[in-house]
C-alpha cells in the first residue's frame, strides 16, 4: 500500500512540476509579447542634451565646488532660453543594414515622421552600416531617401563603417557623403552566387525532377541540369541590374568616372574621396558636435516588433560581416 502511495505521490509530483513549467512558459511569452507591443512606436531623443549631459558629466568630475554650482545656473539659463528659440533642426536617422535591408521597414515610418514635420532650414542625418544584399530590399530603403531629397530637405550620409553595394545605393542619394578615412565604399557590382548539386546527386543515384512552364523560369538552380543558355540568361539578367544601379548613381552623382567606379570593387574613405565616391572624409560623431552649436540635432527611431528567427538572422548575417572585415583588415 505505501509503495502505490509513493508512487502516486511522485506521479502528482511530477504533473504538478510539468503543468508549473508549462504555465511559466506561457507566462513567460505573454510578457514578452507585452513587451514587445509596448516597445514599438517612434522614439526621439534631444542629442544636444544627451552630448552636454555628457560633458557636462566629466565637467563636474574636474571642476572644484564653486564652479560646478555656476556651471548648474548656467545650464538653467540656456534651457530657459532653448524653449523661447527656434534653431535650425538636424533629424538624425541610423540605419544598419543586413542581407534584407530589414531596418527598412523602420526607416519608412522615421521618414514619415520627419517629412510631417521638417520646415524650411531643417536637414537630415542619415548614419549608414550597410555591406549590401538582395536587390529590392535595398532599392526600396533607398527609395526611402529619395523621398526626402525630393522634398528639398538637405540629406548628408555618414558612413562611418561600410556603406558598399546596396548600402552604396543607399548613400548615393545624399547631397553630401561624409566617410570615416576606412569606412568601406563602393562595390558598385551585381553578384548571384548559386551552389549545384547536380553531380553529387547523380552519383548517388539520386535524380531530382524540375518541371517549368516558361523557358526562362528557372536557370540556374541548386538541383537542376545547368545549360550555357541558362549561365548567359542569369548573366544577362545580372547585367540589367547592373546598369540599373549604374543609372542610379549616376542620377544622383553624375561627376563620377563609371568605368573607374562601377567595377565591383570597393575602396577605403581616402581613395573614395580621390574618386568622388565621397564629399568628405570624417566621421559621424565630428559631424554631429559641429551640427548641435547651429542646431537641435534629435534623434529619430521607430521601434517595431521583430520576430525572434528575424533576430537571429539578423545577428547570424551581422557575424558573418564582421568575420569577413576582420579578416580584410
Amino acid at each position: 500500500m505505501s509503495e502505490a502511495l509513493l508512487e502516486y505521490a511522485l506521479f502528482f509530483a511530477k504533473t504538478v512540476t510539468l503543468a508549473a513549467a508549462v504555465l511559466f512558459v506561457a507566462a513567460a511569452l505573454v510578457n514578452l509579447k507585452r513587451r514587445a507591443r509596448e516597445s514599438e512606436g517612434m522614439k526621439v531623443t534631444n542629442l544636444n542634451r544627451r552630448l552636454r549631459q555628457a560633458a557636462d558629466g566629466l565637467r563636474h568630475a574636474l571642476l572644484p565646488k564653486p564652479e560646478r554650482k555656476k556651471l548648474a545656473k548656467e545650464r538653467k539659463r540656456e534651457a530657459k532660453a532653448e524653449k523661447e528659440r527656434r534653431r535650425p533642426r538636424v533629424f538624425v536617422l541610423d540605419f544598419r543594414g543586413d542581407i534584407r535591408a530589414s531596418a527598412t521597414a523602420s526607416l519608412r515610418e522615421a521618414v514619415n515622421a520627419v517629412l510631417a514635420v521638417a520646415e524650411e532650414g531643417d536637414e537630415v542625418l542619415l548614419r549608414l552600416e550597410n555591406a549590401g544584399g538582395l536587390v529590392h530590399e535595398h532599392g526600396l530603403a533607398a527609395s526611402q531617401l529619395v523621398r526626402i531629397r525630393e522634398r528639398g530637405i538637405p540629406l548628408t550620409a555618414a558612413v562611418d563603417k561600410v556603406a558598399a553595394s546596396g548600402g552604396y545605393l543607399m548613400a548615393c542619394v545624399a547631397d553630401r557623403i561624409l566617410a570615416a578615412p576606412f569606412a568601406i565604399i563602393g562595390s558598385i557590382g551585381v553578384l548571384a552566387q548559386v551552389p549545384n548539386f547536380r553531380r553529387l546527386l547523380d552519383e548517388h543515384g539520386i535524380t531530382v525532377e524540375q518541371v517549368k512552364a516558361g523557358r526562362f523560369k528557372r536557370t540556374v538552380s541548386m538541383f537542376g541540369e545547368v545549360t550555357d543558355e541558362d549561365r548567359d540568361k542569369l548573366r544577362e539578367e545580372l547585367e540589367e541590374v547592373h546598369t540599373l544601379f549604374r543609372q542610379m548613381v549616376v542620377r544622383y552623382r553624375p561627376q563620377l568616372d563609371m568605368e573607374r567606379v562601377a567595377t565591383g570593387e570597393y575602396w577605403y574613405g581616402s581613395r573614395a574621396l580621390e574618386l568622388g565616391l565621397v564629399d568628405e572624409v570624417g566621421t559621424s560623431d565630428d559631424w554631429l558636435l559641429q551640427a548641435v552649436e547651429r542646431a537641435d540635432a534629435w534623434k529619430v527611431e521607430w521601434h517595431g516588433h521583430k520576430r525572434f528567427m528575424d533576430k537571429l538572422a539578423a545577428a547570424m548575417e551581422e557575424g558573418g560581416i564582421a568575420a569577413l572585415l576582420r579578416r580584410g583588415a
